[in-house]
């Protein structure tokens, strides 16, 4: 259940979500709205847009829908406070490694890597010159926990991502911006609906018999269900608060306890 927003928390602030207009995206935007931002995401296509979000049609697989948010974004709000990347996601083909070819490969890097990177050396810069900012990355816990015949590639990319927030939270430090990785498990957006759907018309029997067996194909979730993306958003939006100003260079899992290590 998602915690009731202090409508001042971030009154004043200016909030870029990537990829904000479905599942954990647009769970983010809602709360950092709720939370008093001015918010500006982005989207392939624009459907069902949120009242009082600033959207701008990008791709952010390319250098140029990555430029072109960055540009509206400053240019519609006068600059950036916080950056959420929560853009994601993975189209992998069944066949295992040997499947994977250059295209993929490029596509999941690009979606999954790429477009934060670029997005940061866009936006980084004028947080360092105002000595203020707050940065979060949405990884996965993919990362930690492959599964071969359907994540290569994206755990791939989403592990770079872990390692390149790693590196920019110690030169970014110093200079008054913070980096934090949140790290979700499952989350239980239309996406993992229709997932759930489609494992129950492939298997039969019941829906909770489905979400049982996906659930156990991924590792199993000790606390029986998957995130909310309210939940996940809530996470996102506390390390970008000033209630979490000595917390940097961190990586929070929400997983509900899928990871079986410390």
């Amino acid at each position: 259940m998602s915690i009731k927003a202090d409508p001042t928390e971030f009154a004043g602030k200016r909030v870029l979500v990537s990829g904000g207009t479905k599942g954990l995206g647009r769970a983010t935007v809602e709360r950092f709205l709720a939370g008093g931002a001015r918010v500006v995401t982005a989207a392939r296509a624009i459907r069902d847009p949120i009242k009082g979000v600033d959207y701008v049609q990008a791709d952010l697989t390319t250098a140029e829908g990555g430029e072109a948010l960055a540009k509206a974004a400053i240019k519609q709000l006068g600059g950036i406070d916080i950056l959420a990347h929560v853009v994601g996601g993975s189209e992998m083909p069944p066949g295992g490694f040997v499947a994977l070819t250059d295209e993929i490969w490029l596509s999941e890097l690009n979606l999954n890597l790429l477009a934060t990177v670029r997005l940061d050396r866009l936006l980084i810069p004028q947080m360092i010159e105002r000595g203020n900012g707050a940065v979060v990355h949405v990884t996965s816990t993919q990362s930690k926990l492959p599964l071969p015949q359907s994540t290569t590639a994206y755990a791939a990319a989403k592990g770079a991502l872990r390692t390149y927030s790693k590196s920019i939270s110690k030169e970014l430090g110093p200079k008054g911006v913070r980096v934090n990785i949140v790290c979700p498990g499952w989350i239980m957006t239309e996406g993992a609906d229709d997932l759930v759907k489609n494992v129950q018309t492939a298997n039969g029997g019941t829906f909770e018999e489905a979400r049982q067996a996906v659930m156990a194909w991924i590792g199993g979730i000790p606390i029986g269900r998957a995130a909310a993306p309210s939940e996940v958003a809530d996470l996102i939006a506390y390390l970008a608060s000033d209630r979490a100003a000595a917390i940097h260079g961190a990586e929070f899992v929400i997983d509900g306890g899928t990871v079986p290590t410390v």
